[in-house]
């Protein structure tokens, strides 16, 4: 077991989630709910609503009038999102509509008897859907089911979402998943780019993803959480494990040891995205259209 109360743990013994998934350890028995609300305007102010403010303020995230769609997979993300909804709300910072959605893929049993046990004690009213989206997916993508889930899953998060007369669907991705994402794609994929803090649907019109999250960094989250007394969901995919490699948890540690020499590294590659120079570039995209910047050589 680690320091931080993370440990790395096989579950396929259990057949409840993949292998060598880092489980998050509780520091103690869940707080009294009243408690955990107060410590995000109190404890965590800074470090967690703070940001959270600030990235819905800053890239517009919400206007009056909107009913948004909090996707809850029962992750420790997701579930402070939930709660950061909520207390949006209550403080009457936004004039807003929620709905909690949760997408069950086909968990093993006591995985949903988990997730349903931690958003009954959080209150969380949640509206709990079946797709089958990992046994559809077991069998038509064997050797790399990652990509083919996630499509899915986020299309069918957006139907429910549609179905309820949302406006917009909301992620918990966090300040760690947009560098990460960043590094992936510098690396694996040849290009640039980063993940957006809100997106219009391709597919259902007049709805838009949104990410909240986006400023706060997951050490805060991890902390929240463990504080809280709250067993997440750590990792409840039935069909990828043993089978695939995370790139991701590649990036995850190829930061941490960046950190060790340059403590503000990861700052620099989050603010690389927003201070891209197109006079200094070989090449760019828009709308699916490539420039290069011979394209615009003779106009200096």
């Amino acid at each position: 077991m680690k320091d931080n109360g993370i440990i790395n743990k096989d579950n396929q013994e259990n057949n409840i989630a993949g292998s060598d998934c880092e489980i998050l350890i509780p520091f103690e028995e869940r707080k009294p709910l009243k408690e955990i609300e107060r410590s995000i305007n109190r404890e965590y102010k800074r470090t967690i609503w703070s940001n959270f403010v600030k990235a819905i303020k800053e890239f517009n995230l919400i206007e009056p009038g909107d009913k948004v769609a909090v996707a809850i997979s029962g992750g420790k993300d997701s579930m402070l999102m939930a709660k950061l909804f909520q207390e949006l709300k209550r403080h009457g910072k936004a004039r807003l509509d929620l709905e909690f959605i949760t997408m069950d893929p086909g968990y093993h049993e006591n995985i949903r008897e988990l997730m349903v046990d931690n958003c009954e004690y959080l209150n969380i009213p949640l509206h709990i859907f079946e797709s089958r989206i990992f046994d559809i997916v077991d069998n038509i993508a064997q050797d790399y089911p990652c990509y083919m889930c996630a499509k899915m899953r986020r299309g069918a998060l957006y139907s429910k979402a549609k179905e309820l007369g949302c406006n917009k669907l909301a992620l918990g991705h966090h300040f760690d998943d947009v560098i990460e994402t960043t590094l992936l794609n510098l690396f694996y994929s040849g290009t640039f780019k980063t993940m957006l803090p809100k997106l219009k649907s391709t597919n259902f019109a007049g709805l838009e993803l949104i990410r909240p999250m986006y400023y706060i960094k997951e050490k805060y989250i991890e902390e929240f959480t463990q504080k809280s007394g709250i067993w997440p969901l750590n990792c409840a995919c039935m069909v990828a494990a043993k089978r695939t490699s995370s790139k991701r948890n590649e990036m995850k540690e190829l930061i941490k040891r960046l950190k060790e020499k340059t403590d503000d590294i990861d700052m620099s590659i989050f603010n690389a995205a927003k201070n891209v120079d197109m006079g200094a570039v070989l090449g760019w995209q828009k709308n699916r259209k490539k420039y290069s910047y011979l394209d615009f050589y003779d106009e200096e």
